[in-house]
């Protein structure tokens, strides 16, 4: 009897393949149409599950995925085994305010969907380019005497990164509490960099999110740049750890980029973002506390805002959208990656229609050749309704910084792209702070100085070929 079925077995194990890849093709196909974030997105994936599903079938099922499945349950369990030293960060609320009515609207989003909002007594301070914001980090890691909690998406063992190793390892070896977190896609450290660590104590962990079986995460990335120091003290923007951030990748060559130090109760915000990813890779809070001191001088309103997949709204585009609507003057963007979506695309049109001055500056070479083809449909757009688009010659441009009016300032790790947007966990500082808004404004206008200028003619007479492999690579912008 068992002959017989083996023999069947043998006979019709192809058709028995084929047979389960259309299932799970139909069942995905279904899948897409409840769970896709657009009506165009599940009909995309409908027709490539079912007329090519042996292709299709196990792209879908990484790079389909909208939500990341898992961390809203351990959030949850953060809070409920948490609630004592959460408690300590709710006297964060004493300090929120409302800089002033211009920013209702994104004080108002902030807080009815779990952000917080405006934090009074901050002092802000602008780091340009990696060596600024290195040594910056270094030197407050160093002052450390409570904690130290480290989290990038790349953490590279070269040089800079040994830096901080030893910085790290110091604190430790003086009793100050260290916690490292990295993202195990964006940088796999080796034993070699991850035991002298551990050897001191530290506290080291990957954010995997494929953790606990779900493999099919991997697409989701977590792409938060944050240092927090004693609670009083957090750094964030688009600085990585790793020499090419200081332009010793002859192959990139120089390195643009801007990183923020925030001083005051607005680092408790960064430390609530740490602690949540910190419980995703650990199932355990960190071993400190709350420690939320104004600063006297402080006189910058500042909202950390951090936004994932696991958000139950898609924070991360609304914040956006409610930036770009409050602008009344001028909109300055800079950002290594431009693929938003419609949503972002029509509102800047609307900010240019409101008479906007609206700036956006790019990298001319990018680290990715699908996102540059796909950044030129959009950019010409964006030129052709007005905006001033900039490409940095000189190296590589990663900052991501927006300047809106004279008011707010956003710098953070959120490119803008789909990426960022909805499957990446993210961070940035909305910040209203009259010098650093002034900082900002004269830092963005000599990037435009060193770039050049593109011309609404370069759009218009790219060759049929350029123009096809633009709009072929802007196809597949959900996933870039």
């Amino acid at each position: 009897m068992s002959g017989s079925v083996t023999e069947w077995l043998r006979e019709h194990l192809v058709s028995l393949v084929v047979i389960t890849v259309y299932v799970l093709a139909l069942l995905s196909a279904a899948r897409a149409v409840l769970f896709s974030r657009t009506a165009q997105g599940s009909m995309a994936w409908v027709l490539a599950l079912l007329l090519m599903p042996f292709l299709t079938l196990p792209f879908y099922w990484v790079f389909g995925r909208s939500k990341f499945e898992g961390y809203v349950g351990r959030r949850n369990r953060v809070m409920a085994r948490a609630a004592t030293r959460l408690a300590e960060f709710e006297t964060v609320e004493s300090y929120l305010d409302l800089p002033d009515e211009r920013f209702a609207e994104l004080h108002t989003l902030a807080r009815r969907l779990g952000a917080g909002g405006f934090a009074r007594g901050n002092r802000t301070r602008l780091l340009i380019d990696g060596e600024a914001a290195f040594e910056e980090m270094l030197a407050a890691i160093s002052s450390a005497r409570r904690f130290v909690l480290v989290q990038f998406y790349i953490f590279r063992d070269d040089g800079i990164g040994r830096r901080f190793q030893e910085a790290m390892m110091e604190r430790a070896r003086a009793g100050v509490t260290v916690c490292f977190l990295y993202d195990e896609i964006g940088y796999r450290l080796g034993d070699r960099f991850l035991r002298p660590l551990r050897d001191c104590g530290i506290a080291c962990f990957p954010f995997d999110p494929g953790r606990k079986g779900v493999r099919l995460q991997i697409n989701f990335r977590n792409h938060r740049k944050v240092v927090v120091v004693d609670g009083t003290c957090a750094f964030l923007g688009g600085v990585n750890v790793g020499d090419d951030y200081l332009g010793k990748y002859p192959q990139r060559g120089f390195w643009r980029d801007t990183h923020l130090r925030v001083d005051g109760p607005a680092a408790a915000q960064a430390q609530v973002a740490f602690f949540k990813d910190w419980f995703w890779a650990t199932d355990e809070l960190p071993p400190v506390k709350f420690h939320i001191v104004p600063e006297d001088d402080g006189e910058a309103r500042v909202l950390v805002w951090h936004t994932g997949p696991s958000d139950p709204q898609p924070e991360c585009l609304l914040s956006w959208l409610a930036v770009i609507n409050n602008a009344r003057e001028r909109l300055w963007l800079a950002t290594p990656y431009f693929v938003p979506p419609e949503p972002v695309l029509h509102a800047l049109r609307l900010a240019m229609m409101r008479g906007v001055d609206v700036r956006i500056l790019v990298p001319q070479k990018n680290d990715n050749l699908a996102v540059q083809l796909a950044s030129q449909v959009h950019l010409a757009d964006m030129a052709n309704c007005g905006a001033h688009v900039y490409r940095w010659t000189d190296g590589f441009m990663h900052q991501k910084v927006a300047l809106a009016d004279d008011g707010l300032v956003v710098i953070g790790a959120a490119n803008l792209d789909h990426r960022s947007i909805f499957i990446n966990f993210e961070i940035s500082a909305l910040c209203v702070d009259a010098q650093l808004s002034l900082e900002v404004a004269q830092m963005l206008e000599q990037d435009f100085e060193r770039s050049e200028r593109i011309s609404l003619d370069e759009f218009r007479n790219a060759g049929y070929w350029r123009r096809l492999a633009c709009r072929t690579a802007n196809l597949f912008a959900p996933m870039l």
